[in-house]
């Protein structure tokens, strides 16, 4: 596998000759000191060029950079303006995601107040032939810190969670494990779940830190503690694992829950979570040929 030094400089001798490339922009977690990086992190860098379509139209450039393995492309418009995305993993394992952006999205980019998300996080000028970017704002690598919720948000998703596990308890009853395991490991985990344990990683950081995309950095951030519990939650495909799952669920959600609302000063609904727990058990225990609830 190449290295960084190499990568980089291997982008920057291309763009410089390159007369449709006017800056390279390099963006996300090899520009952001508080990301962790290892060998299979991603380079993204931004193309700035006078011309999108001569790179979209033709993707053979991107052997330039080596063998392809496999790669994704995609379009988007942003302020108005069409701009792409290459993304693509070589044979050697370097991954490199290139947004090639017109000029004038740039120039739109300067005329805005905050430097967006993805920029706040951290970017480095690789390449400006036009003094493009000198405008551009520093980045304070605080974009994507966990805010505190409101109280209707804290109360919002508590209400999701309690409401959503009760589709759990009917499908695992009925030997519907593709739709539990998709409530459970999909619906709750990456919603409900997902976001009270970002308010709490953020209680106890000062809502000062970035857990990453869909918890990726949650093992670095929890205690001991809670990461085990946090485990636990993951389960295969017996029935009764997914039931003895579901009820670890909800005892860590509750946990957390609680924390963060005292944290805050909002208080946790222990009436809907004793009325939800009390149908679940009930359900649980509930026999395969029950035609009957009472």
């Amino acid at each position: 596998m190449r290295k960084e030094s190499e990568v980089l400089e291997q982008l920057i001798q291309w763009a410089g000759k390159h007369e449709l490339i006017r800056a390279v922009i390099l963006t996300s977690s090899r520009t952001n000191p508080k990301a962790p990086v290892d060998l299979f992190s991603d380079y993204d860098p931004v193309l700035v060029v006078t011309d999108t379509e001569v790179f979209a139209k033709d993707d053979r450039w991107l052997e330039l950079f080596g063998s392809i393995l496999t790669s994704f492309k995609d379009e988007f418009i942003s302020d108005g303006i069409k701009h792409y995305t290459r993304l693509v993993l070589y044979h050697d394992g370097v991954k490199i995601d290139f947004s090639i952006w017109p000029v004038e999205l740039l120039e739109q980019i300067l005329k805005r107040p905050e430097l967006p998300d993805f920029l706040d996080l951290g970017y480095r000028v690789l390449l400006d032939k036009d003094g493009l970017t000198k405008g551009l704002k520093p980045p304070t690598h605080s974009a994507y810190a966990i805010s505190k919720p409101t109280k209707e948000e804290y109360l919002g998703q508590i209400q999701e969670f309690w409401w959503d596990v009760t589709y759990v308890a009917k499908s695992l009853w009925r030997d519907e494990l593709f739709f539990a395991k998709y409530m459970l490991d999909c619906s709750i985990r990456f919603s409900s779940l997902q976001k009270m344990v970002e308010w709490y990683i953020g209680l106890k950081n000062d809502w000062a830190v970035n857990p990453g995309k869909y918890g990726r950095w949650f093992k670095r951030y929890l205690d001991r503690r809670t990461w085990s519990e946090l485990e636990k939650t993951f389960t295969g495909s017996r029935i009764e694992d997914n039931w003895e799952t579901l009820f670890k669920t909800t005892k860590l959600f509750r946990r957390l829950a609680i924390e963060v609302g005292e944290g805050l000063g909002y208080t946790y609904p222990h009436q809907l979570d004793e009325r939800v727990s009390e149908y679940l058990l009930k359900v649980r225990n509930l026999g395969r040929d029950a035609d009957d609830f009472d």
